[in-house]
């Protein structure tokens, strides 16, 4: 069995190991071996914690369960705070840069019985949707290694779709959960903005975007694991005093889900379509009120959501061009140039910000969950978001109905569905803030019916 475990999610392996079927070490063991045998070609673990790993291991299997992960391996993303290994960034400049702490998610997925197993790859600062540095080099997609993984959280993406990893730790302030999850035919969770503390102990102030728009959360190959993780993860930490203890069990809604089929600004890729009206039967046939039904805004949503971002970036530009490439300088000034502050000056953006969560409320009370595509076209071609006259247009094309759940802080689930012309499609499952387990109830029914996508061997 020991060879195989490396294809298990996290929630059976804790399930053999509180079994003592097999050994946390046997489980380590055979994913720093996966991790040797096919990161080479993806390049998406960049440091294993072996050493700390196996002796973590051993600990656990000479103890009883200490909790629900007990024994079980996670990777992490490098800009997430974990004790023992550089928070980098992505960036040569932090190379050494060594927290004191524990992120609030490491330090919880820890007491859960949890192990470090290794760092995984992202652009520098997470400012791309690909994921490339100078330090780590290229994260590649599993499925074609000449296209993006996503970004900004791709190297967890691939690990998990290679097996390297049964579960990961990402964030999230423009789709870094998704959008990989997205290419790499895995699953994540972008929480309600909230419901998982964020504390950053070696990151430049991101200022009022980051606080409004950015979380952490969990990457997978199963709703499951998912639902795990966030019951895990969730709640107050007094390292992030915007945090909150909510209920992760909401009151009674009625199963109605809206298919957002055609996205204003764009054509979505028939395979797309395909994967949303896939999902609307699965639910339909399981009960559900389904039809395709656009959601409010969704321009305006864009736009302000990029209106906010943007200034926070041109706030930081003088210390990002002192440690970024010039390629990715040039990609965020760009973003500043599109959305021209003067469109939405001052305090308008968070007006009419208020305006578009209302409208968005509004909408959810006659559809609880709403399912669209995760990205609006294909995984593009390594580097095509650096083109310097349709770079970011290739960016922002295919985050049209990524920006809802940054700008508003509504839950998502991006969930995988099928596999055309060797590249993996899938869906973005939507419910209103502190909603996720509406979003988690529709991808485990749509799961359950269509499977799962991964692990895979690297097509090389």
């Amino acid at each position: 069995m020991s060879q195989e475990l490396w294809r298990k999610p996290a929630h059976e392996l804790a399930a053999l190991i509180r079994a003592r079927e097999v050994s946390s070490r046997e489980v380590v063991d055979c994913h720093l071996a996966r991790i040797e045998a096919v990161n080479g070609p993806v390049n998406a673990v960049t440091v294993t914690l072996a050493e700390t790993a196996r002796a973590a291991a051993d600990q656990a299997d000479r103890s009883e369960p200490r909790g629900p992960l007990h024994g079980v391996p996670f990777t992490i993303k490098e800009n997430i705070d974990c004790t023992g290994s550089a928070t980098t960034q992505g960036l040569t400049a932090m190379a050494a840069a060594l927290p004191a702490v524990d992120a609030p998610v490491v330090e919880r997925l820890k007491a859960a019985g949890a192990i470090p197993l290794a760092r995984t790859n992202l652009p520098e600062m997470g400012l791309r949707i690909a994921t490339d540095n100078a330090l780590r080099g290229r994260t590649n997609n599993p499925w074609d290694l000449t296209r993006t993984c996503g970004g900004s959280s791709g190297g967890e993406g691939a690990a998990l779709a290679c097996g390297m990893s049964p579960l990961g730790l990402g964030n999230d302030i423009g789709g870094s959960l998704r959008n990989p999850a997205y290419c790499c035919g895995i699953t994540a969770l972008k929480p309600t903005t909230g419901r998982i503390p964020l504390a950053w102990s070696l990151a430049p102030n991101m200022g009022i975007a980051f606080r409004l728009m950015a979380v952490e959360g969990p990457m997978a190959r199963s709703v499951a694991d998912l639902r795990l993780a966030l019951a895990l993860m969730a709640g107050w930490h007094p390292r992030d005093p915007f945090s909150v203890s909510a209920p992760l069990q909401g009151p009674w809604a009625p199963r109605r889900a809206a298919l957002a089929t055609a996205i204003p600004g764009c054509t979505l890729p028939p395979a797309t379509v395909a994967a949303i009206r896939r999902a609307g039967a699965v639910l339909r046939a399981a009960g559900w009120t389904v039809d395709e039904v656009t959601p409010p805004e969704l321009e305006r949503v864009n736009e302000v959501w990029g209106q906010i971002l943007a200034r926070d970036i041109e706030d930081m530009l003088p210390v990002l061009r002192t440690v970024m490439s010039a390629g990715a300088v040039a990609t965020v000034e760009a973003l500043g140039r599109h959305f021209d502050a003067a469109a939405l000056p001052g305090g308008s953006r968070f007006v009419e910000r208020d305006r578009l969560a209302q409208a968005w409320s509004a909408f959810f009370v006659d559809w609880p969950v709403v399912i669209g595509p995760t990205w609006t076209d294909l995984p593009f071609l390594h580097d095509a978001d650096l083109d310097p006259v349709s770079g970011l247009d290739t960016t922002l094309g295919r985050l049209r109905f990524i920006t809802p759940g940054n700008l508003l802080g509504l839950p998502a689930v991006a969930l995988p569905m099928d596999v055309t012309d060797g590249l993996p499609s899938g869906v973005q499952i939507y419910a209103e803030r502190w909603r996720e387990d509406l979003c988690l109830e529709a991808a485990s029914v749509i799961e359950a019916a269509v499977g799962t996508r991964a692990p895979i061997d690297p097509v090389i």
